[in-house]
């Protein structure tokens, strides 16, 4: 029975969204029901794009992600894919009419880390809208099903979101990115003289997104608010930690907030929502 296929393959999105990454599982947790196999289906299509270009070294990673790429294309257009993580994304995909440019988008970025191992601003803004933006609007798709007005009024505070998410992770990463993989994503910056006014210009830009961001989440139906506020609360932990390190401290180590904390904040987070203090 095909049913029986949709649902390992929907259980290996999940599971792929619980093995890398605890935030966003609860997260995903937070949301209403009705979104969660879709929510991981995103999570799973957009991790395993992101493991070619950034662990499969042995690898030819071109081939690999031209593969891919062509994959998803056809487990879109034939609705279904014996590769279980796409065969999930495609329903999500067809169901909630998941525009193929944002698809384009998203694996325009990763052919670009393929071959920019720094940026200029440009770059660096088009990496961020289709690494992390795009996929704050496939994610606003299935929140807002199917209503275009909501959807059109929502869709600046997603990018948004999506981009003050995916700043922290340069930031965090900064040290990994550079010495495993060769990259440097904030445009103009030379790490080996990165200062503490180049970290303060950073984090200002990041914290508007965050501002900007936290309108938008507010504006959420109830079905999908918290469990995207708690995501939002988790990554400004996140951020709010990075600050109060030096340049020099970056650089030296990956920033984490311990799983101990994050239930903390769950807890946290749950006691606004039920208030309305969002």
């Amino acid at each position: 029975m095909k049913q029986l296929f949709d649902d390992v393959s929907r259980a290996s999105s999940k599971l792929v969204t619980k093995a890398y990454s605890t935030s966003f599982s609860l997260g995903i947790s937070c949301l209403n029901k009705k979104f969660h196999e879709a929510i991981y289906s995103i999570y799973g299509f957009v991790r395993l794009a992101d493991e070619v270009v950034d662990s499969f070294h042995d690898y030819d990673k071109s081939d690999l992600l031209i593969d891919f790429k062509q994959s998803t294309y056809k487990a879109i257009e034939q609705r279904i894919s014996l590769n279980p993580i796409l065969n999930s994304f495609q329903h999500v995909v067809n169901d909630y009419r998941i525009e193929k440019q944002l698809i384009d988008q998203f694996l325009y970025s990763m052919e670009m880390d393929l071959r920019s191992t720094e940026h200029c601003l440009d770059s660096y803004e088009e990496y961020i809208l289709g690494s992390a933006e795009v996929v704050g609007l496939m994610c606003l798709r299935v929140f807002t099903e199917g209503d275009e007005k909501l959807y059109q009024e929502l869709k600046p505070f997603a990018m948004k979101l999506g981009s003050a998410f995916q700043k922290v992770n340069f930031l965090r990463d900064m040290k990994s990115d550079y010495e495993t993989l060769g990259r440097v994503y904030f445009p103009g910056l030379d790490l080996s003289t990165f200062t503490e006014k180049e970290k303060e210009a950073i984090q200002r830009d990041i914290q508007k997104d965050f501002d900007d961001a936290l309108e938008g989440i507010k504006a959420l139906p109830g079905t999908s608010r918290f469990g995207v506020y708690v995501a939002y609360i988790y990554y400004l932990a996140l951020f709010n930690k990075i600050k109060t390190l030096t340049s020099t401290n970056i650089m030296s180590k990956r920033i984490r907030i311990p799983n101990s904390q994050k239930i903390s904040l769950l807890a946290g987070s749950y006691v606004r929502h039920s208030l309305g203090m969002l």
